[in-house]
């Protein structure tokens, strides 16, 4: 039953993908909640505090296929508890010896927290992979076009010259750095979750720090030294670190969408022959792709915004902003791995039109040549000087830069060889920038795992 646009059959695949959905879809959760008992189960077992063969009946019957799914929804409403209707169905399912020794001195939050933390885990799988793949494309395109003029742009409008390879050279940059955030994140974030009551693991005493280690171990997360039930920063920040990566493929996104207007037509997203752009104007190819990736980017915001309003709770435990997350992680996860698989594509087919390049960059003349110009009058007038002249020849819809050299020329402020140099498609060291760009994201690439450990 599909009350919203994003879960239904028609829609879904714009909002979540099937590789991530199987994380959060309600029997891969629940087992993920099982494995957790178990996990529980099996640590108390070592430390003698439930028998031996209770943690392996529990081991053995806590499985989501054999639970009557419809009385776990029925128990959690009926008795109002988040976990107590998973743990009624599994004790209908276990031997009589076994019954009394699940979900042992936990807690809700004990069990959803890990669950968070083998969410992140495997959902920054996912994100270190795509971003990985999508950092190989954009280092390729980079060195292919490094030479490659075009218009640079400023507020919207046509500034001086660079190069597309430098354009995207910073797209690879930024995606770099995510990958380093993802690197140095995984240790704060994948840390398990086993406090008790108020979090001093009491319950358990004198066994708790112990068992709360082994438990950490057994589902291969580390101890977090302390309980973290009121301290939400790590789901914040794993959040907040999915929202910048949207932010940064709408940012490409974004130049798609602008450089493919047909009056600039520098790129192209790729398309298909039953891509329908229009019912009405049958000419057009809308770009589907680059402008979705706003729109994941806009609802990942939010989502990780809800996620940094968790960080001001109450006390040792306070389920407004914990619970929260329950709808909020979910969701800023799925809305960036639809954004990871658009953006490999969008790139992995991106057109590239260099001649449109350099005739859109020519038909501005040596209006382009602005900041050259500039450069070297203010060798020969100084900086504030030679700008004002500028400013006041160049007024829009006034002079162009070749009829203020001629002047200059005759006037003798300027020779025959500075118009030459002054007025070359000058891109500073913008090549140079690629080279650097490309050369650390290489090296950093030979050393670090292909997988995200």
């Amino acid at each position: 039953m599909g009350t919203r646009l994003s879960d239904s059959q028609q829609y879904a695949h714009l909002w979540g993908t099937r590789e991530l959905a199987q994380v959060f879809e309600e029997r891969a959760r629940l087992q993920s909640w099982l494995d957790i008992l178990t996990a529980l189960a099996s640590a108390q077992a070592r430390l003698g505090i439930i028998p031996a063969e209770a943690a392996v009946q529990i081991a053995t019957h806590a499985r989501a296929e054999r639970l009557d799914l419809d009385l776990v929804a029925e128990e959690t409403r009926r008795t109002s508890h988040s976990m107590l209707g998973l743990i009624s169905a599994l004790q209908q399912v276990l031997p009589d010896e076994a019954k009394e020794h699940v979900y042992v001195g936990a807690t809700v939050q004990d069990i959803t927290d890990t669950w968070f933390a083998l969410v992140m885990r495997e959902v920054g799988t996912v994100l270190w992979r795509d971003l990985r793949a999508i950092e190989e494309t954009l280092l390729a395109m980079a060195v292919e076009h490094r030479d490659t003029l075009m218009a640079g742009r400023t507020h919207g409008q046509p500034g001086s010259p660079i190069t597309f390879g430098f354009k995207v050279a910073s797209w690879a940059d930024e995606v770099r750095r995510h990958l380093q955030r993802l690197s140095e994140g995984r240790p704060r974030w994948l840390v398990g979750q086993l406090g008790g009551a108020v979090g001093t693991l009491g319950f358990f005493a004198p066994h708790g720090a112990e068992l709360r280690a082994q438990f950490c171990a057994e589902l291969g997360l580390s101890d977090p030294s302390v309980s973290w039930l009121t301290s939400r920063d790590r789901i914040a920040e794993f959040g907040a670190l999915q929202a910048m990566i949207c932010g940064t493929l709408a940012r490409i996104g974004n130049e798609v969408y602008e450089l493919q207007r047909p009056e600039i037509g520098e790129l192209r997203e790729p398309t298909t022959p039953d891509t329908v752009g229009s019912m009405t104007m049958p000419h057009k190819r809308n770009p589907e792709g680059s402008e979705h990736l706003d729109t994941l980017a806009r609802l990942a915001r939010a989502n990780a915004q809800v996620l940094t309003e968790g960080l001001v709770v109450g006390h040792e435990r306070d389920g407004r902003g914990w619970k929260a997350e329950w709808v909020a992680l979910p969701e800023v996860c799925l809305l960036t791995g639809v954004a990871l698989g658009l953006a490999r594509h969008l790139l992995s087919g991106l057109v590239v039109n260099v001649e449109t390049m350099r005739a859109n960059l020519e038909s501005h003349g040596d209006q382009l040549a602005s900041e050259q110009v500039l450069a070297g009058l203010t060798r020969r007038l100084g900086k504030h000087a030679a700008q004002r002249l500028l400013h006041e020849v160049l007024a829009p819809a006034s002079r162009d830069v070749h009829e203020v050299l001629d002047e200059l020329v005759t006037d003798g402020v300027a020779t025959e060889q500075d118009r030459e140099a002054w007025t070359s498609w000058e891109v500073g060291e913008a090549g140079t920038m690629v080279d650097d760009v490309v050369g650390r994201a290489l090296h950093a690439r030979s050393v670090e795992p292909d997988a995200w450990t």
